[in-house]
């Protein structure tokens, strides 16, 4: 089968596009495991293990916890060695897709309950004082950070290095969000992983915003402006890209005051047009949609290119 045709050792670009875009086909359509039969929800409890063990306020020890997390990652794309099988694990697109779009069927309905009940499951902002504008505008913005964290990133890293960067990012990124949020706990500790997430979605970042340009270009003078002046002024150097070239291909604006329990967070304002509502979810996940299909396209062909000239 294509998912199983390749991985690192001699296999090709080609191969591993293929392998990618195979796992892209199984997340869609099918359901995502359960956490007790998740590869990564087993990862995620072994490393609070290793957390609870090894914590330490400072940030020799976090160092020490991400290495140990990333060690494991890459030794279990080494042992599953099929590229689209580490990809499929490494992969959240279907369920991204499906409750951000079940939140939008809530506020299209009116039910600003239900959405506000759902939302924690995209978002950690305290979802009790949103209105519509404020729980489209967290959907929008949770579903254009994560396309890069659950897809994106995933299909770089797979087809870079296949099933060992696959898993090996699946790692540094479940770490991240065990550790690296901003608490008094994590300051220190979660730094290592934190900024080593920061690196691995760099350029899946911009490759996702580049994505969106060539899916709306008829937005392209927006979204340069939105991603060059509004994105660097953002606390997340990738988020900011990726939220920030949405914002300027739907015409919205983003960003703003949040509220983390009793932490307030006042992030810049990204693009210029009216605040999102119940449609731009829609919207946003036919974008995306769009974007994920440019890049495993161009990944294709890139792969297709490489073998013809080894022909």
């Amino acid at each position: 089968m294509a998912i199983a045709a390749s991985n690192l050792g001699g296999n090709s670009l080609f191969a591993r596009a293929v392998a990618v875009g195979a796992a892209l086909i199984i997340d869609r359509v099918t359901p995502e495991p359960s956490n007790q039969w998740h590869p990564v929800a087993w990862f995620g409890s072994a490393m609070t293990k290793v957390e609870q063990r090894v914590w330490a306020d400072d940030r020799t020890r976090g160092v020490i916890y991400t290495g140990l997390g990333l060690t494991v990652g890459a030794l279990a794309g080494s042992l599953v060695r099929s590229t689209g099988l580490a990809t499929l694990i490494s992969l959240g697109a279907g369920s991204l897709r499906t409750t951000a779009l079940q939140i939008g069927e809530h506020l299209e309905g009116g039910d600003l309950h239900a959405a506000r009940a759902a939302l924690p499951a995209l978002v950690g902002r305290d979802p009790s004082e949103l209105d519509e504008a404020g729980i489209a505008s967290a959907v929008v913005e949770s579903v254009a950070e994560n396309t890069v964290d659950a897809v994106v990133a995933p299909m770089f890293w797979a087809l870079t290095f296949g099933a060992l960067g696959a898993l090996g990012y699946r790692a540094i990124n479940t770490m991240d969000a065990m550790v690296g949020h901003r608490s008094e706990r994590f300051e220190q500790f979660g730094w290592a992983s934190a900024r080593l997430d920061d690196l691995a979605n760099y350029l899946p970042a911009r490759l996702f915003g580049l994505s969106v340009l060539i899916v709306r270009t008829r937005r392209s003078a927006a979204i340069v402006h939105a991603v060059s002046k509004d994105a660097p002024l953002h606390p997340s150097p990738n988020a900011g890209v990726a939220e920030a070239a949405v914002a300027g291909a739907l015409d919205v604006q983003l960003g703003g005051t949040l509220h983390y329990g009793e932490r307030i967070e006042h992030r810049p304002l990204l693009g210029t047009g009216s605040r999102p509502d119940a449609s731009t979810i829609r919207e946003t996940v036919d974008l995306v949609d769009r974007a994920q299909f440019a890049l495993a396209t161009a990944a294709l062909l890139a792969g297709i290119l490489t073998r013809t000239r080894k022909a």
